[in-house]
């Protein structure tokens, strides 16, 4: 059988040293993430980053690096292949329906996020955020 990962996309928004967060139902539970889903057919990652962030938060972005990619294996035993991207807020469209299951965009200070690691979606939520602040940044020339 042919090992098929899943190509997902978040987005680290930064603004007055707090983070754009999506709170969201999971499976039965609502946890915190970053904008973030999947590639779809025929979008560039770049494309596909754009569009989960505006989809998910209601927000316009302008990508600006690429903090990492990461393998992630799911206790389903999925696994996700993610390219993470830094962006910085361009406007908000507050009255922008946002996607089925999500609850919110919440801004969050980075002691929040700490304090509520309990309710990330994986620990790949806080690993990005720390990743963004601590470790070089690439340029998105990176992504071809």
């Amino acid at each position: 059988m042919r090992f098929l990962p899943h190509v997902t996309v978040a987005t680290i928004i930064e603004h007055q040293s707090r983070f754009l967060m999506v709170e969201e139902k999971r499976d039965g539970r609502i946890v915190l993430n970053q904008p973030a889903g999947h590639l779809e057919a025929d979008e560039t990652l770049l494309q596909a980053a754009l569009r989960e962030t505006l989809e998910e938060t209601g927000w316009h972005v302008e990508l600006t690096t690429v903090v990492g990619i990461y393998l992630f294996q799911a206790a389903s035993g999925e696994t996700y292949q993610r390219v993470c991207f830094s962006a910085k807020p361009i406007s908000h469209d507050a009255g922008r329906t946002l996607d089925e299951g999500i609850i919110r965009a919440r801004w969050m200070s980075l002691d929040e996020l700490v304090d509520n690691t309990e309710h990330l979606r994986s620990h790949l939520v806080l690993g990005c955020v720390q990743d963004y602040l601590n470790k070089p940044h690439y340029s998105l020339d990176l992504i071809r």
